[in-house]
């Protein structure tokens, strides 16, 4: 039985590009979500006009409510209309809707519950990828792996994504970023429901179209709330949740090294104004700590990798979630 699909297109400054976009998505998509996001150029009015399929619904947004915003209107229209399978992609014409089916058939599968693409497996593509969004990509990547725990995936800000709607169900929409940081929060929020995620390859479709996010305005805020992640998935799934020996080896991990380091400096800087060299015994009472304290965040780092969330869940909270209707009825 083929999964019912469904396509959700935030619209914001791509009326020159919707039609091309429309015009590519497949007969296997069953709704097409158009949200036009407080669009100046009125994108919503350009399908209405031009593309009369009753398998398009438009959503319109009085206030822009950025990119999340208008994906979450559509995951809960989709989710309203019985959908199962939710596809996200940009307006813009950078992403290509005839793989749409390379995004679905990992959850059909039952082998993930989310998938996104990744436009960083075909090394000869790089090449079309401006340089400086290949090198912020990469800087929020490795950030991304800290706070959302996927270290197996990369590229966190494509927008090239599909999900299980039951595990869409379980997400709190009023919780999740609304802005640019969207996609990364949504892996943040996944694996605190311990969701399987997937990398898709992708080739990225760079034209003549300009891009409203600029990687060096949003490094910073990025830094901030990559943080804030990183903390509560720390406490929730290492002292909330569950206990083991990555729970104490972090906070060991920490205390040590930062003892290391600040006895040693203390001693470096005495000594360097004294003028007089800093004593062995001194400096091995640093060293060691230092040592043993990065041995201790490596472990934890080493048992967080492997504890990357390897059994889809869509499955399990689809049969609780129809128990729980029967009993209803």
């Amino acid at each position: 039985m083929n999964p019912k699909i469904a396509v959700i297109i935030p619209c914001y400054k791509v009326s020159n590009y919707i039609s091309d976009v429309l015009s590519l998505i497949g007969p296997e998509v069953d709704r097409i979500y158009i949200v036009d996001d407080s669009c100046p150029e009125k994108t919503a009015n350009i399908v209405e006009k031009y593309f009369q399929e009753d398998r398009i619904t438009v959503i319109r947004h009085e206030r822009n409510q950025g990119v999340g915003g208008a994906v979450i209107s559509g995951y809960k229209a989709a989710i309203d209309d019985e959908m199962e399978i939710l596809v996200k992609i940009d307006g813009d014409g950078q992403m290509d809707p005839r793989l749409v089916l390379n995004f679905i058939i990992p959850i059909a599968n039952g082998e993930a519950d989310y998938t996104k693409g990744n436009r960083f497996f075909d090394l000869e593509e790089l090449r079309s990828m401006p340089k400086m969004r290949l090198f912020g990509n990469a800087v929020l990547s490795l950030m991304s792996k800290l706070s959302s725990g996927y270290w197996n995936l990369f590229d966190p800000t494509n927008g090239y994504t599909a999900i299980h709607v039951d595990v869409a169900r379980h997400l709190s929409f009023d919780k999740i970023s609304r802005g640019y940081f969207f996609e990364t929060d949504m892996l943040f929020r996944l694996n605190l429901l311990r969701a399987v995620v997937v990398d898709v390859p992708m080739v990225a479709l760079y034209g003549e179209e300009v891009s409203n996010l600029k990687i060096s305005k949003i490094v910073g805020e990025f830094f901030v709330k990559h943080l804030r992640n990183f903390s509560k998935r720390i406490f929730y799934n290492y002292y909330l949740r569950d206990m083991s020996l990555a729970s104490i080896e972090l906070p060991l991990g920490i205390a040590f090294l930062v003892f290391g380091v600040a006895h040693g400096g203390y001693h470096w800087v005495y000594s360097a104004q004294a003028g007089v060299p800093t004593p062995a015994g001194t400096v091995m009472l640093s060293a060691l700590p230092i040592i043993t304290g990065i041995q201790f965040l490596l472990g934890f780092i080493g048992h967080d990798i492997v504890s990357v969330p390897d059994r889809p869940i869509h499955a399990k909270i689809g049969a609780r979630t129809s128990k729980a209707r029967k009993g209803l009825t």
